[in-house]
């Protein structure tokens, strides 16, 4: 597996092996130890893994391509314990936050569905816990990312506010008085599967019309190569940069050349933008927060995407002219925010290394124990 690294800060030359012990989730983030920890995102097409510290400071952070979903979910559970394992070898890390693009149980140990990965009903949290020998906590990835606005970012302060993030899909978070809303069975803020055009497009959730397929990365691509595909004039500029290969067509592409100023592709993130400032409009009429963070790669866009939301959502708010608006921002972590959230989540469940059992775990390394291999559950040197 080939793994990108991107060292911030050089942590431990020699790695820790993990040992702790219990996995009681604490009420607040102000009792949570100051403990650096691992956060991992788990999006459609990349696996992004990094140490946190309990400031949001990204300290190191490694990536690599999400394994096809064809394959079974231990190829994923693979892949999240290499990079946890590679970071261990030069950070202490005390607990592992997963951020998972799918709907996550209540008990936020099951991965329940994933669109765009093969995890069904999936264990996720016991299985890498098992592995990794530390706490494991687990939540969707949109979550995770709200978490770390509110905490961290274009979110601070708020006390009523939801997430957008627009990556291959939407996801969406609810966040109130400093907690994440993810109702009574898990699944809250699953927006991009709200219905918005009956019988339309089809979504990989099995349903037609979702929102995330008028308002996502997969939305703003498809409409580009549909129009490459018909050779339609207006797409002449596009084609020609990729030399006539459509499926080289992407994202970031259509917004570079947006910025450069062609016209086709300013228009489809127009498009991109009026469907979401529709969808936010909606939520406003349902939650009322005061405020929406626009987050995730397409985000990347800035005014060419979120000032046509904006007037989309002035124009179709039940009660304009009646009512306070929320402000719609965009988010200021960018694509680590859901990394950032979930390690910082984490450390509700970690625990801080009693320097003896730190002392205990060196000796244990210089006999001559593999660097890459975590204790095994149960030997523990101390309590917290």
């Amino acid at each position: 597996m080939s793994i990108y690294r991107e060292r911030v800060h050089r942590g431990s030359a020699r790695a820790t092996v993990l040992r702790t012990v219990g996995t009681r989730e604490r009420r607040s983030h102000l009792s949570a130890p100051r403990v650096p920890t691992v956060g991992i995102d788990i999006g459609g097409t990349k696996v992004m893994a990094g140490v946190v510290d309990a400031d949001g400071n990204i300290l190191e952070k490694v990536r690599t391509e999400t394994p096809d979903k064809s394959k079974s979910p231990k190829v994923v559970e693979d892949t999240i314990t290499e990079l946890v394992l590679d970071l261990s070898d030069r950070h202490d890390v005390h607990a592992v936050g997963i951020g998972a693009a799918g709907w996550v149980d209540a008990d936020r140990n099951r991965i329940l569905f994933a669109p765009h990965l093969s995890w069904r009903n999936e264990p996720l949290r016991d299985r890498l816990a098992e592995r990794l020998a530390v706490p494991v906590m687990v939540d969707n990835d949109a979550n995770a990312a709200a978490w770390a606005e509110w905490r961290f970012g274009a979110g601070r302060g708020e006390d009523h506010l939801v997430m957008i993030t627009l990556g291959t899909g939407i996801g969406g978070a609810i966040l109130e008085d400093g907690q994440v809303k993810r109702g009574k069975y898990g699944v809250a803020g699953e927006f991009g599967h709200m219905q918005v055009v009956p019988a339309g497009h089809r979504c990989p959730c099995g349903n037609r019309g979702c929102w995330e397929q008028y308002s996502s990365g997969n939305a703003l691509v498809r409409e580009a190569r549909e129009l490459a595909a018909a050779e339609s004039p207006v797409a002449y500029g596009i084609t020609d940069r990729v030399g006539g290969n459509i499926q080289e067509i992407t994202g970031p592409l259509i917004t570079e050349l947006a910025r450069d100023g062609d016209a086709m592709c300013i228009e489809l993130l127009q498009d991109i933008g009026q469907w979401l400032g529709v969808g936010i409009a909606n939520l406003a009429a349902a939650l009322d927060p005061s405020c929406f963070v626009i987050g995730g790669g397409v985000s990347a866009a800035d005014d060419l995407l979120i000032v046509p939301a904006r007037e989309a959502f002035r124009r179709t708010l039940t009660g304009r002219g009646y009512r306070p608006e929320a402000r719609i921002v965009k988010a200021q972590l960018g694509p680590e925010a859901g990394m950032v959230g979930a390690a910082d989540l984490a450390r509700l469940v970690a625990r801080r290394f009693r320097r003896a059992t730190r002392r205990r775990v060196e000796r244990y390394e210089r006999a001559g124990s593999s660097p890459l291999r975590l204790a095994p559950r149960g030997q523990a040197g101390g309590r917290e």
